[in-house]
């Protein structure tokens, strides 16, 4: 009977050393500090794509495009072409130079200083500007602006000629700016200095792609 007791207490402690290294080799041990684990290649693939997040990635949105035109829009789908043939090209700095092209240019044509803008209209452009400030000149007008701020900058539309690479953007801008005609005898004829005039306007930029000259020309208004 003794004896029968102690050969079932070894067999018990047999399997219950048995189920302990089983547990160990399934789980591991965890002893302070350890060794990382060795991810396979497949997991590793998998987190650089979590880690990545919004970066672009092949077949996936580019959120530099999405941010500023409609996704799978025609805008877009020229824009991201653009990008294909000139990869520095980015959208958001697009935006950021119009922006800045957009009141240098205004206040250069209110202010009659068309020769300082010169170099950013297109010939058309620049004869339709200066046609405008020579007939004030014969008129003895002088307009005295002064530019309060953008409100909205978007792009509406964009356009590529892939024979030649022409690249084409149209932005849609809603200024104010207060503003003044005065006579010879600098008695205003239009305006009012304490007012605030929305102006909305639209223009369109034009470069080629790939052409050591970085700077987009206007060469068309509207409004």
């Amino acid at each position: 009977m003794g004896g029968s007791s102690l050969l079932s207490l070894l067999v018990l402690a047999a399997i219950a050393v048995f189920l302990i290294l089983r547990l160990r080799s399934v789980l591991g041990t965890r002893d302070g500090f350890e060794k990382p684990r060795v991810a396979r290649p497949e997991e590793d693939a998998s987190a650089n794509r979590n880690r990545r997040g919004f970066e672009v990635i092949e077949g996936g949105p580019d959120h530099d495009i999405t941010e500023n035109v409609e996704a799978g829009s025609r805008a877009a789908e020229n824009l991201a072409a653009m990008k294909r043939i000139e990869p520095d090209f980015s959208v958001s700095e697009f935006i950021g130079g119009a922006r800045g092209a957009y009141e240098m240019i205004l206040m250069g044509f209110e202010g009659g200083n068309l020769e300082e803008v010169k170099s950013f209209l297109s010939e058309d452009v620049y004869d339709a500007f200066k046609s405008v400030v020579d007939t004030r000149v014969e008129e003895g007008l002088e307009v005295d602006a002064d530019f309060i701020g953008l409100r909205e900058i978007q792009i509406i539309d964009a356009d590529l000629d892939r024979a030649d690479n022409e690249a084409e953007i149209k932005v849609r801008f809603v200024s104010e700016l207060s503003f003044v005609v005065r006579d010879a005898t600098g008695q205003i004829v239009e305006g009012n200095p304490n007012a605030i005039k929305r102006q909305k306007d639209i223009w369109t930029f034009a470069r080629t792609l790939g052409a050591d000259d970085p700077n987009w020309i206007l060469v068309a208004t509207g409004a």
